[in-house]
């Protein structure tokens, strides 16, 4: 079990960060077009309308990995 542990320790994953601010903006900004929908019915469509952009734009994205992933 130490072994176990002590493996999971030297894993970078439990230290890497990068990103975590964008996720969390991400979720932010979800949550608040899903709060501004309930709210203000009448602007649904402007929303569904934006984010079906943002995801145009995300799938014509190329990604690609991290620096040393």
């Amino acid at each position: 079990m130490t072994a176990l542990l002590n493996a999971g320790r030297r894993l970078s994953i439990w230290k890497d960060i990068h990103g975590q601010d964008l996720i969390e903006y991400a979720l932010f900004s979800g949550f608040l077009a899903a709060a501004s929908g309930a709210v203000l019915p009448d602007i649904v469509t402007s929303i569904s309308t934006v984010l079906s952009k943002v995801v145009d734009v995300l799938a014509s994205t190329s990604f690609t990995t991290a620096p040393g992933g």
